[in-house]
């Protein structure tokens, strides 16, 4: 046996959106005894659950659930501060003798994890963030980005210039501390012995996907939910509620937007982001890659036992799965 066989499992479980992970992590942490740790930079926040399609109550009363609900939409968690609590969660899985599965589509916080990022920690400066955010208001975003490029060139290639915020992370962190957050950076992998699996979907299947969950957000009341949040007091210029669903939502009860021209501004949003998932994830090594066009649970659970050093799990007949949808 190697060192590394030695250390505690963690299983991670990775995909685009509407791919299909939370039916297949429920499937898999019932099957192994595990619980579910959301890699998911939305499902940190309270009262934020139609428009990230959190898991129901039913679902988190099947299986337990970390980092839901951790923070208000005011209040986002660092990338430092989500790492923390993450390995805090682990560890206490590990503890109580259950598996790990880490799910979620945010490839950042899966590598925060994974690899062990090093995050600096540098505090939040916010009159140095308006005054990069006002010159990229002004001046567009590519002029921040370039702006980060001569103070920094490795991590500006690393950031896409259309994302301001992490643009003007990158540069809070260098005029902070005058070193570029490229050099700060680096990687400590935890000691945990690690199966990566990826779902990965037909573009045309998942478009298709997209539109029904769409849908469903909406006849679930994601309109009501939007009005909630801005009613409680949330500007809906919060990156939380400029997110996927929120900002469209909230531009229809403005009166931008129709109904209609919100639900397809939605979709088209998150086929691009989906899109930008998966370019992320491509990029990431050792994963275990699963067509999930035709969804098999079994292949899936085999990788599992085999990587844990079980027997086989019953087939779906005998565990009474039959018919099961994903």
């Amino acid at each position: 046996m190697s060192m590394t066989d030695s250390l505690p499992p963690l299983i991670t479980l990775l995909g685009p959106t509407a791919a299909g992970k939370t039916a297949l992590s429920l499937a898999l942490a019932e099957r192994f005894d595990g619980e579910i740790v959301s890699a998911d930079s939305r499902l940190i926040y309270r009262g934020m659950d139609i428009g990230t399609a959190k898991p129901t109550a039913e679902e988190q009363a099947r299986i337990p659930h970390h980092l839901l609900d951790v923070t208000t939409p005011d209040r986002p968690l660092t990338l430092a501060e989500y790492q923390r609590l993450a390995y805090a969660a682990i560890d206490d899985i590990h503890r109580r003798g259950r598996l790990p599965f880490l799910v979620g589509g945010s490839a950042l916080y899966v590598r925060a994890v994974t690899e062990g990022l090093r995050i600096p920690e540098v505090p939040p400066n916010p009159e140095l963030r308006a005054e990069l955010e006002a010159f990229a208001a002004a001046e567009g975003h590519e002029a921040l980005h370039q702006r980060l490029a001569a103070l920094d060139p490795v991590g500006a290639a690393q950031i896409d210039g259309r994302n301001v915020r992490r643009v003007v992370r990158a540069l809070e962190i260098v005029l902070e501390t005058g070193q570029p957050k490229s050099e700060l950076e680096g990687a400590d992998p935890p000691p945990y012995r690690m199966l990566t699996i990826g779902l990965e979907v037909e573009r045309e299947i998942l478009h298709a996907r997209i539109v029904a969950r769409v849908r469903q957000m909406i006849e679930a009341g994601l309109a009501g939910e939007t009005e909630r949040l801005l009613a409680a007091g949330y500007p809906p210029n919060l990156p939380a509620l400029s997110s996927l669903g929120y900002r469209e939502m909230g531009q229809h009860l403005r009166g931008e937007l129709t109904r209609e021209e919100a639900i397809e501004r939605i979709g088209i949003e998150t086929n691009r982001f989906v899109r930008h998932q998966s370019t992320w994830f491509r990029r990431m090594d050792g994963v275990q890659w699963f067509d999930w066009n035709r969804p098999d649970v079994e292949a899936v659970e085999q990788m599992v036992a085999d990587f844990l050093g079980v027997p086989s799990p019953p087939g779906p007949e005998e565990a009474g799965l039959v018919g099961n949808a994903l």
